[in-house]
């Protein structure tokens, strides 16, 4: 028979049996180094965690997370939940994967939406576990992906891991955890917090003047355009940057 308009069935069909969202968020946390010596302070990249109450996984830490309602997309879900979970609120997500392997979830058959978000450690300070967490915690990424994690939450995690790396060699995202003016040595920094293995010894350069790139940070000046430099962190003073609104635009081309 011809499925049409007017014989068609849900119960025809086979329906997952939850379709939950889970959220990966991670965060830079900066430690002043208490050194005579002038020294960028120690930064690290570190993954919010939940410690579950509820079973399955019981008393094992995860990624925030939980079903969608029919009356929400998605998006809304992953929001509801952080909110729900964590207390963390306003943090712009970005949606990055689908988990779908047979037998993920004990509870049946259950497709998950991943989304991810690097913010900065303001956003975070009000977090507290409500609803199905006994804790949340801010948790070392290289913790975090030693530990027998609930469900597939590695998994999420290491392909969290990958998406957020990508981005912060293609986009400005470096700007959330810098000052409005900042070196190029803490631009450097914040980049290999989060990719260790980056390593550029031509990046002053590339930053300022290769043409996929050119024009995404500038020089500052003082109100006599005079450029003004800084030896907080540095025996000697370093050019101050900031960036603009330009985003870059990469080719493989170029």
């Amino acid at each position: 028979m011809i499925e049409n308009e007017s014989n068609y069935s849900s119960k025809n069909y086979r329906t997952p049996d939850g379709a939950p969202s889970d959220i990966v968020i991670f965060t830079i946390l900066s430690t002043e180094k208490s050194s005579v010596k002038k020294s960028l302070p120690k930064r690290e990249l570190y993954v919010m965690l939940i410690q579950r109450k509820v079973w399955p996984f019981i008393g094992k830490w995860a990624l925030p997370g939980g079903f969608t309602k029919e009356t929400e997309t998605m998006y809304e879900c992953a929001q509801r939940e952080l909110k729900e979970e964590t207390a963390v609120d306003e943090v712009h997500l970005q949606y990055f994967n689908v988990y779908s392997t047979p037998g993920r979830d004990p509870r049946g058959w259950i497709i998950s939406h991943a989304f991810l978000a690097l913010v900065n450690e303001k956003v975070l300070k009000g977090r507290k576990a409500a609803v199905d967490a006994v804790d949340v915690r801010l948790v070392p990424i290289r913790e975090a992906l030693n530990m027998d994690l609930a469900f597939d939450h590695r998994q999420i995690l290491e392909d969290a891991l990958l998406k957020v790396r990508q981005e912060m060699l293609t986009t400005t995202i470096a700007k959330e955890f810098l000052p409005e003016e900042f070196t190029i040595s803490e631009l450097y920094q914040v980049i290999q917090t989060v990719v260790p293995e980056f390593e550029e010894r031509n990046f002053v350069r590339k930053i300022t003047s290769t043409q996929s790139r050119k024009g995404i940070i500038e020089e500052v000046r003082n109100h006599n355009g005079d450029l003004k430099t800084s030896n907080l962190y540095s025996q000697r003073a370093a050019q101050l940057y900031r960036f603009t609104e330009l985003e870059p635009h990469l080719s493989l081309y170029k």
